[in-house]
């Protein structure tokens, strides 16, 4: 891997998290503007348009996407992928942004990767090393800072958006594991095409977008544009060029830049205040990840040597 390779893997990965963040942005002016939009016709819309784009994608570029549909496993996969990974990652923080602000939002859903560990933990058995523990003390206190601004007897932001908010790190969870055992034979674009698609299916289901009326704006349907192509469409296929340039680990790293872009991008353009708990929050629950990213690789090598003990 040359120096020139791995510039263009880092690049290419901060600049799709950098344009998950702006998406974040583009859907809270979106809802400041349009007091009548709800984040459950904007996630179906979003759902429904970027997995049909990625499934196009994914037949133009040779990925046969209904092969999935042949094995009953994989096709049940894809469906709690869509259900129980991106619905609650998805809506949930779309309402967590609708009800507060993109900054806030994407900080709390920040915290997934530690909801993993946890998981690992508890039912993988997997003891959290010395830097996931430091990792989780300083999250937890830069969640702390945010959510009570120093005032341990009060909350500092609406409990509605540590609900919407905590929902979609819950989701940020589901939406890694889930789909971790059919990704590697049917490809990240299938399974997050179908993924995507049933997921704005079945909420169509619950509240069919098109009994809801309307009036769009020539500027907010450019948001809306915005939040579909910036949102899964063209980070996700940034994101997964980049793994061919850089390892995983410190494509993950990357995701730093997403709360970084989300709140530059409020203060300039919607002139959110943030204060200087919310800002040393942040960067501890920033770091935090970073840190439990740097630590990731030695977690999945001691599964990878558990499994093959266990089976031989």
């Amino acid at each position: 891997m040359t120096q020139q390779n791995h510039l263009r893997g880092v690049l290419l990965a901060s600049s799709a998290c950098i344009l998950w963040g702006i998406s974040g942005v583009a859907a809270s002016t979106l809802f400041i503007n349009n007091p009548h939009l709800t984040a459950m016709w904007l996630t179906q819309v979003r759902m429904i348009s970027a997995g049909l784009i990625l499934l196009v994608w994914g037949m133009v570029a040779g990925k046969h996407p209904f092969k999935i549909w042949h094995h009953r496993h994989a096709a049940w996969t894809a469906v709690s992928y869509g259900l129980l990974g991106l619905i609650p990652v998805q809506l949930c923080y779309f309402e967590a942004v609708r009800v507060g602000n993109a900054p806030i939002a994407t900080i709390i859903q920040f915290l997934g990767p530690f909801i993993i560990s946890i998981y690992y933990f508890l039912f993988k058995h997997v003891t959290p090393s010395r830097i996931e523990l430091i990792g989780m003390i300083m999250a937890f206190i830069g969640t702390l800072l945010i959510v009570t601004h120093g005032h341990l007897n009060s909350l500092a932001i609406s409990p509605v958006i540590l609900f919407w908010g905590g929902l979609s790190a819950i989701g940020v969870a589901t939406n890694t594991l889930i789909p971790r055992t059919i990704l590697p034979k049917y490809g990240a674009l299938t399974v997050t095409g179908w993924g995507l698609l049933i997921a704005g299916l079945f909420l169509t289901l619950l509240q069919p977008m098109w009994r809801v009326h309307l009036t769009i704006t020539w500027p907010q349907l450019g948001l809306l544009i915005v939040i579909i192509l910036l949102g899964p469409v063209a980070p996700f296929l940034m994101f997964a060029r980049s793994l061919s340039d850089i390892l995983p680990t410190t494509a993950s790293l990357m995701d730093a830049f997403e709360p970084l872009a989300a709140t530059v991008f409020s203060i300039t353009f919607l002139n959110v205040q943030l204060t200087s708990f919310d800002f040393i929050g942040g960067l501890l629950i920033i770091l935090a990840v970073m840190a439990l990213s740097l630590n990731t690789h030695k977690m999945l090598h001691f599964l990878r040597r558990r499994r093959a003990h266990s089976s031989s």
